[in-house]
């Protein structure tokens, strides 16, 4: 299904009756990664999976955007299809989403239940090679940026970020590229004690992207949230342990069918 969003066209799957669950992909992905849980869930409840704006079949972005902006595509999202409560579940990026609107005072949708599925939105202690690659990056692209240099290698910077870049960095566009760095240089920390929906945390405890240090973060500043953790799972757990993820979800929502 499409409809459009400011102009822009906003590609989304709708399937099932009831009550309302969103499903929030993560970085770099699309709805496809959530068929399985669309196709099972939709047996029993109302499930809506948009692509968001510059992923999968939805438009491309013109300018970067922060979070807050996909805040707000969410929530017109929602008006546009005469949502106002729902409950939600976000992977990665999806969940930077939901803390922060979750968290907005006087939003126009209201959540039942969350559940947050190795969820981003808190910054990491830096590794020490970590901190030595970025010191890599800056220095250079101090000296490139220096008129005389960049008039000899004026494609020296876009060098530097293709070899100290993150793979996510490398594989986005310009526009995406800035709008990861907006996203990922917030800290949803703060955030995290206004939510006060139940809220379910699943986690891999192999996830290197976003590490379970994070969720027991999340799980200790979120009121009413509990901390599920698969054992040899990753940063896509849903995937990782299919069956055991929807048995989860199952009794998350309370379906016994």
């Amino acid at each position: 299904m499409e409809l459009y969003i400011d102009g822009k066209k906003v590609y989304y799957e709708d399937k099932g009756s009831g009550d309302v669950l969103l499903l929030l992909h993560g970085w770099g992905s699309s709805h496809k990664a959530f068929s399985p849980i669309i196709d099972e869930l939709s047996k029993y409840m109302r499930v809506i999976a948009p692509d968001l704006l510059g992923f999968g079949s939805s438009d491309a972005l013109d300018s970067p955007w922060r979070v807050d902006d996909y805040v707000s595509f969410t929530e017109k999202l929602l008006n546009m299809l005469n949502i106002n409560k729902l409950s939600v579940l976000g992977h990665s990026y999806g969940g930077r989403i939901i803390i922060k609107l979750a968290s907005k005072p006087n939003s126009s949708v209201e959540f039942d239940k969350i559940v947050l599925v190795n969820a981003a939105g808190l910054r990491s202690r830096r590794s020490l090679k970590t901190r030595f690659r970025q010191l890599c990056f800056k220095t250079g692209k101090a000296i490139y940026s220096l008129p005389i240099i960049r008039s000899i290698y004026p494609d020296a910077i876009e060098e530097l970020r293709s070899r100290y870049g993150s793979s996510d960095y490398k594989n986005a566009t310009p526009v995406m590229r800035q709008t990861l760095v907006n996203s990922v240089n917030e800290d949803l920390t703060p955030l995290l004690s206004r939510i006060t929906q139940p809220t379910l945390l699943i986690w891999g405890d192999k996830d290197t992207a976003t590490p379970l240090a994070h969720a027991k973060i999340m799980e200790k500043h979120i009121a009413d949230s509990g901390l599920v953790v698969f054992e040899n799972a990753g940063h896509f757990s849903f995937l990782d342990k299919p069956y055991e993820f929807m048995l989860v979800l199952k009794s998350f929502f309370d379906i016994t069918r």
